[in-house]
């Protein structure tokens, strides 16, 4: 036995074999696969670890149509929330020089900013990132492949390297995690051959110059928001509505301040047609719909930030029976996070209904590791998660906007309480708080339950998290008068 067990590994080893990963028992080789080294998957991974099961990440990252790639964490590390908020801090910087001459600091006059300097710090920090994401997964004993991951049945993967080496792995559970990568809009000549998304934009070595951003979404706006900041010519063309989904009182007023601060706008704008100039420069048409016109104008990078799409067209999930939905392209799931194969789970942005947040990805994650090998029945709640968009003045929401609230219970069933407020540290630097404001959402009944809370200013995504606690806990069901709470909060916000 000993002598065809050595027999069998020379011949995995043989070049242009198929390297099979099987028990010759029969059983699946790991406890859990996770398929995905994104913030979701790898803290499923690391948790089931913890309670000593064998754990395997597939993990690889397509290049964009530009060529850019990046390592392992998944968007939040190197495309998303940690770039983008380093990038937003560099905005925050200038606007704080400004303010430093009205407390007595001396600024040589003009203020310079080298995007290649922040672009290299900003990168250096997610490459430490993606090499301790490795580290973690070693020391947790987490087998990690750097590998593209397909389904072959149910409870087989197949592993396939960038060289087109084949790895075939099985497992009693598996977990999709895969997230989603932005669209382009490909019915748009030159869309594809010459524009960037946020895929891009982190990576860049060089300062993108006059940029146009197209989209409306909280993607675009935080881009073109820091853009500005930092001294750039930065266009943002919107088709319909900013922040689809959020409280559009509370998106207008964030589109204002960032009109106000020297982002431009072209609204009920949609793009035709993008060229590439002999100069190099991008000659980008459009329509503008209000007054029936077509426009154009030349850009040094135009980026796209219409939406994102989940990333499952490799998975071979209809050959084993993941129900999507059809129009989303997103994996239906229950409150377990399981899919209609059993055994077979997904979490994070690749998941029907669930918000494409990184700190409910990473709880969901941990979550199902527990229940799968920690006996636990402790579910997922996904009702009342703060988020925060980073425009240049932050907002943080909580709970329903004033238009979701209007839908659920009825416009003559809701109170709303507002409040404007002044900042401490608007007040020497004589900076414009005409925009930070706070409103809280309510029903009418005498306990006068909050529904949502919506905040712009300084440190949104620090203070809408507190909020988020008091309303999930304390905060659900007040007898007192609410008005109260709003004096109290003013307060706490100017001192």
């Amino acid at each position: 036995m000993a002598a065809l067990w050595r027999r069998r590994e020379r011949l995995l080893r043989m070049p242009g074999l198929r390297l099979t990963v099987r028990a010759l028992s029969g059983k699946n080789e790991y406890d859990l696969v996770v398929i995905g080294g994104g913030s979701g998957g790898l803290a499923c991974a690391k948790e089931a670890a913890q309670f000593g099961r064998k754990v395997a990440v597939l993990d690889y990252v397509e290049p964009s149509p530009q060529g850019t790639k990046w390592g392992l964490g998944g968007t939040c590390v190197n495309v998303g929330c940690i770039p983008k908020k380093l990038m937003h801090q560099a905005a925050l910087l200038g606007s704080a020089l400004k303010d430093a001459q009205h407390y007595g600091w001396s600024i040589a006059q003009p203020v310079h900013h080298t995007w290649s300097v922040m672009a290299q710090a900003v990168q250096n920090y997610v490459k430490s990132l993606n090499w301790g994401h490795r580290v973690q997964l070693q020391d947790k004993k987490v087998k990690y492949l750097n590998m593209r991951g397909s389904f072959s049945d149910p409870h087989t993967v197949r592993g396939l390297t960038k060289a087109g080496k084949e790895t075939i792995i099985t497992a009693e559970n598996i977990v999709i995690a895969t997230g989603g990568r932005p669209k382009y809009p490909t019915h748009i000549a030159g869309a594809l051959e010459y524009g960037i998304t946020s895929d891009d934009l982190f990576w860049l070595k060089e300062s993108p110059g006059k940029t146009l951003v197209v989209g409306a979404s909280y993607v675009s706006l935080e881009c073109a928001g820091f853009l500005t900041g930092i001294g750039l010519d930065t266009t943002v063309m919107m088709r319909s509505i900013p922040l689809r989904g959020f409280d559009q009182q509370m998106a207008s007023l964030v589109t204002e301040h960032m009109e106000s601060y020297g982002t431009k706008f072209l609204k009920r704008c949609f793009p035709t047609k993008v060229e590439k100039l002999k100069s190099n420069r991008l000659k980008v048409t459009w329509k503008n719909t209000d007054l029936g016109t077509e426009e154009t104008d030349s850009f040094d990078t135009v980026m796209w930030a219409v939406g994102r799409a989940p990333d499952t067209e490799t998975l071979n999930l209809e050959t084993i029976g993941v129900k999507t939905n059809s129009e989303t392209g997103k994996i239906i799931v229950d409150a377990s996070e399981a899919t209609s194969v059993p055994h077979i789970y997904a979490i994070g942005d690749i998941t029907e209904g669930r918000p494409e947040l990184t700190p409910t990805a990473i709880a969901a994650g941990k979550l199902l590791a527990r229940r799968l090998f920690g006996q636990s029945s402790e579910l997922m709640d996904y009702d009342n998660v703060p988020t925060t968009v980073f425009t240049p003045l932050e907002y943080g929401c909580v709970g329903l906007s004033e238009e979701a609230a209007a839908q659920c219970y009825g416009s003559d069933n809701i109170e709303v309480y507002h409040a404007y407020y002044k900042p401490l540290e608007f007040t020497v630097a004589e900076r414009d708080a005409s925009q930070c404001y706070m409103k809280m959402v309510c029903l009418r009944e005498s306990e006068q339950r909050i529904l949502g809370l919506h905040f712009i200013g300084p440190n949104a995504g620090e203070v809408i998290q507190g909020f988020a606690l008091g309303i999930n806990r304390c905060f659900s069901k007040l007898s007192k008068d609410l008005h109260d709470f709003l004096v109290l909060l003013e307060y706490k916000l100017t001192m």
